[in-house]
C-alpha cells in the first residue's frame, strides 16, 4: 500500500472516530492493522485518553395496574433495536414515538425522557443514565 493510500485510509478511520461510528480502541486497532508504527507510513499515532467512558444505559420501566413489572436496561449504543418489530411501543391508548426518543438519545439528552401514566394505572418511564 502506498503512502498516499495509507494516509487516505487513516483519514477515513479518523473520520469514523470523530463521527462516533467507532470507538478509540477500534480506531487504534484499525490503524495498527494499517501499520501505523511504520516510519514510512508517517510515524506512530498515540491516543491521549484510552480510558473508556462508562456506557450510558437506556432504561425502560413498566409497572402495570395488575402488578406486572418490566425492567429493560440496554446500552444506549443498542437503542436502535427499539425500532424492530420485537419491541411493542404502546401501552393502552398511549403511543410512544420511538423515533423521537432515538433522536433525543442521538443528541445526548440524559435523564427521564418519557413518563407516562395511563388512566388505568399503567406507568411507563424511559430514562437515559
Amino acid at each position: 500500500m502506498s503512502k498516499d493510500q495509507v494516509k487516505e485510509e487513516r483519514m477515513k478511520i479518523l473520520e469514523l472516530l470523530s463521527k462516533g461510528v467507532i470507538t478509540a480502541d477500534e480506531a487504534e486497532n484499525l490503524l495498527a492493522a494499517l501499520g501505523h508504527n511504520d516510519p514510512e507510513a508517517g510515524g506512530e499515532i498515540v491516543f491521549a485518553n484510552k480510558k473508556k467512558a462508562p456506557f450510558k444505559m437506556l432504561k425502560v420501566l413498566v409497572d402495570s395496574n395488575d402488578g406486572d413489572k418490566v425492567r429493560i436496561q440496554i446500552p444506549v449504543e443498542f437503542s436502535k433495536l427499539l425500532k424492530t418489530n420485537k419491541f411493542k411501543s404502546n401501552i393502552g391508548d398511549v403511543d410512544i414515538d420511538i423515533d423521537a426518543i432515538l433522536e433525543m438519545i442521538s443528541q445526548g439528552v440524559d435523564g427521564e425522557l418519557v413518563n407516562i401514566e395511563s388512566s388505568d394505572g399503567d406507568i411507563v418511564k424511559i430514562i437515559v443514565e
